[in-house]
C-alpha cells in the first residue's frame, strides 16, 4: 500500500514516466519509431523550402508536424505555412533543459518505422522558394531614394 502511495506521490511531483526520455527529448516530444521525416536545425534555416518536406506534408497530413521552440520563428513560419496549407497539425516544442540539434519532426502517433528519416542535402538539391514576403517600409524607402 505505501508502495502505491509513493508512486502517486511521484507522478504528481514529477510527471508521469515515459519510456526512452532521451529519444522523447531529441525528436522533439515524439519517438524515432513514429517519425516519417526530420530536419537537423541549419537545414530548416536554409532559404526556401525542403522539397522532400513539402512532398511529406501533402503525403502525410494525418501525421503531426513537431517543431523546435528554440529556432526563430521566422525560420519556422516557412513549414508552418506549408503544414497549415496541407491540413497538418503542427506543436512548437520548447524544452527548457535541453535544444534538440532537430528543428523539424513529422510524426504518427504511433510506430511506422521508417527506414531513412533524415533528409540529406547536396548543393544541387532542389530547394522550393519561399513566396515572396511583404516589402517593408524602410525597403520602399530605400527604393525611392535610389530612384530619385
Amino acid at each position: 500500500m505505501a508502495e502505491k502511495i509513493d508512486e502517486y506521490l511521484k507522478q504528481g511531483m514529477y510527471g508521469q514516466k515515459q519510456t526512452k526520455p532521451d529519444e522523447r527529448r531529441r525528436f522533439l516530444g515524439t519517438l524515432r519509431e513514429r517519425t516519417v521525416i526530420a530536419l537537423k536545425q541549419p537545414q530548416v534555416r536554409k532559404p526556401g523550402i525542403i522539397a522532400e518536406v513539402e512532398s511529406a506534408l501533402q503525403d502525410h497530413s494525418k501525421a503531426r508536424l513537431y517543431l523546435n521552440g528554440h529556432m526563430s520563428y521566422q525560420d519556422l513560419s516557412k513549414y508552418i505555412k506549408v503544414a497549415t496549407s496541407n491540413h497538418v497539425d503542427y506543436t512548437i516544442v520548447t524544452n527548457k533543459d535541453f535544444n534538440s540539434e532537430l528543428g523539424l519532426v513529422l510524426a504518427y502517433d504511433y510506430a511506422i518505422d521508417h527506414e531513412e528519416i533524415y533528409v540529406t542535402i547536396e548543393e544541387n538539391n532542389q530547394t522550393k522558394p519561399e513566396a515572396k514576403s511583404k516589402t517593408g517600409l524602410f525597403t520602399l524607402i530605400k527604393k525611392v531614394l535610389r530612384r530619385g
